[in-house]
């Protein structure tokens, strides 16, 4: 019962569809605006007749959609920088790509899937086979506590993997579910217990057990860099989808910002509902409409952070508990 604000944050954070995320903070900025507007004073509809905070609110506000709208351009061609290059770069990549793939190939006896989801499970599902017959190595040595912690780390990494593997199956690119399911499986920590393993038992431990440990090393290894890659692809996807939904948003916008610059005022939306003004509930309106290409860049680069704090080192070195 005590866990659940974290789940709440990690749900909100992390597996929460971003344009639900965007669409809760619009509403939550309507609500507070509406709220804060009705109950302090001087009215709404006064202040109006006293001064234009409508003009001054929608003039700035469509200064900032622009402005925000040109950065957001801007990031998108960031991210596109990336992908253009020369002929001779452009061969360097696949190359080492492909070189990439076949060391992986050799490692886990079949060929690379191109989808990263499967190829992704696929290491993990070897990686769980080798511990798999590094505990059935260990079982044959006198040595108790070698068996005892091959076998811990054995039931570790197969639960580990059951899970993720269970998460990647049918997984689809684009959508956080690879991510998520990727960031499950702490290679780190199994690194950090392989070389605990090598450097105790070293001298009682067969050349099978010594070959199988190197092999489970490397593959944890690869795993690590192969999730680098995913995550940086979809940090890379995440972007381009954040700019065209920002251009999109942009255009209602700035135009509901422009019609409630040109034409309200405190007779536009005469009368009240529950004591609330409907001048104040179109105003509110208005603004949390013009608020909605930025809160779609809140809750993507919410995610984007949250993933990025958490996969900070690459190499075996846990920066948090979870």
């Amino acid at each position: 019962m005590t866990d659940w604000p974290r789940r709440a944050e990690r749900w909100f954070l992390l597996r929460a569809n971003r344009l639900l995320v965007a669409g809760t903070l619009t509403a939550a900025v309507f609500v507070a605006f509406v709220v804060a507007v009705s109950v302090l004073p001087p009215p709404f509809v006064e202040r109006m007749s006293a001064s234009d905070p409508v003009e001054t609110l929608f003039g700035t506000m469509i200064a900032a959609v622009v402005t925000g709208t040109t950065l957001v351009v801007t990031i998108g061609q960031l991210v596109l920088t990336q992908e253009n290059g020369p002929l001779g770069d452009q061969r360097d990549r696949l190359r080492d790509s492909m070189d990439v793939r076949e060391f992986t190939a050799e490692l886990i006896g079949s060929p690379v899937s191109t989808d990263p989801a499967v190829f992704l499970g696929d290491i993990v599902e070897t990686i769980a086979d080798r511990t798999g017959d590094l505990r059935r190595s260990a079982g044959d040595s006198e040595n108790g506590d070698l068996g005892n912690e091959v076998e811990a780390f054995t039931e570790e990494v197969a639960r580990d993997a059951a899970v993720v593997t269970e998460r990647l199956d049918g997984a689809r690119f684009g959508s956080f579910d690879v991510i998520s399911a990727a960031l499950r499986f702490g290679y780190s920590r199994k690194i950090a217990r392989i070389e605990r393993l090598s450097a105790e038992y070293g001298g009682s431990i067969s050349k099978t057990e010594h070959a199988l440990l190197d092999d489970l090393k490397t593959l944890l290894s690869l795993y690590g860099s192969a999730r680098e890659h995913v995550k940086t692809l979809y940090f890379q996807w995440a972007l381009i989808d954040l700019s065209r939904l920002i251009l999109y948003a942009a255009i209602p916008a700035v135009t509901v910002a422009g019609i409630a610059l040109a034409v309200v005022d405190p007779t536009t939306f005469p009368g009240a509902t529950l004591g609330i003004d409907h001048v104040v509930l179109a105003v509110g309106a208005a603004f949390a409409v013009t608020l909605s290409p930025f809160m779609l860049f809140v809750s993507y680069v919410l995610r984007i952070l949250t993933v990025a704090k958490r996969t900070l080192a690459i190499e075996p070195l846990v920066l948090r508990e979870e």
